[in-house]
């Protein structure tokens, strides 16, 4: 009876040394592991810079190319120096170097929260004229084929909104040094989308979908007034109500297309213009 309590207890003791040493062998391997990871954990180079020297780094990579580097940086200055002209500073070259290096959606995202954060900052001039530029296309003039339907319109709606940028920097700030040159892009701009109108509608007219054709052509008279492409959209809307026999309407077009721009071809082509049925 004693010696099988003995045997028991000792089995007891035996297990609860066993139990203990795995605790402890796992607890080494727990700090060991621990200890790795943090002589892995690469320290940040930048942590005791000053914030003038995290802009002077960020500056002079955004200068040579780097513009990833500078992005990081600008995004770090502006955690650190809070609530300073710094840290503005840093939010809108941050997303200067964000539209130089390809990404528009994130350069837009930065700025507008710049805008939002930031509406009596003296540097919000600029920001609009940014905001503008990401989404400006000096390209829009050159108009794709037809079979690119899909990627006019997405212009049309970046054009659209780098419109309304520019159109608010030159309102509120009529004598700022960004002004002059954004009130040129917003002629390109509404030229170019007059145009695109005038395009597409021609290409309804072309087709004979004739009520299209008027409706685009009448659009593009009612967003792009003095557009030079308006008196191309006066004369499709002539000829279309011509193709479609309606005489009053096509002869009152061609008042009000006399009227604003006399004696030009449009008009003279608008004036001998004669229905289908009017051969003789």
């Amino acid at each position: 009876m004693f010696f099988a309590k003995f045997s028991a207890n000792s089995s007891l003791e035996s297990l609860k040394k066993a139990h203990s040493n795995r605790h402890l062998l796992l607890s080494g391997l727990i700090l060991a592991s621990s200890l790795s990871a943090c002589s892995t954990v690469q320290e940040d180079p930048t942590a005791n810079w000053s914030p003038n020297k995290l802009y002077k780094e960020a500056k002079d990579e955004a200068a040579s190319g780097g513009l990833d580097k500078a992005i990081t940086l600008y995004d770090k200055l502006e955690g650190r120096a809070a609530g300073t002209p710094l840290a503005q500073q840093a939010q809108l070259e941050r997303a200067y170097a964000q539209y130089k290096n390809g990404e528009p959606t994130k350069a837009l995202e930065t700025v507008d929260r710049f805008i939002k954060l930031n509406p009596a900052s003296p540097a919000l001039d600029y920001a609009l004229y940014l905001k503008g530029t990401i989404t400006f296309n000096d390209k829009l003039g050159i108009l794709g084929n037809l079979s690119q339907t899909d990627l006019s319109e997405r212009d049309q709606k970046a054009a659209r909104e780098s419109f309304i940028a520019y159109k608010e920097l030159v309102t509120r700030f009529p004598d700022s040094k960004y002004s002059t040159d954004a009130k040129k892009r917003l002629n390109y701009i509404v030229n170019s989308l007059a145009q695109y109108e005038v395009h597409v509608a021609n290409y309804y007219y072309s087709r004979k979908a004739y009520i299209a054709a008027i409706n685009r052509a009448q659009q593009a008279i009612t967003d792009f007034q003095e557009a030079p492409a308006l008196e191309e959209a006066m004369l499709i809307i002539v000829k279309s109500y011509d193709a479609m026999g309606m005489t009053d309407l096509r002869n009152d077009a061609t008042r009000v297309l006399e009227k604003s721009f006399p004696n030009s071809a449009s008009a003279k082509e608008a004036k001998g213009t004669k229905s289908w049925w009017k051969l003789w």
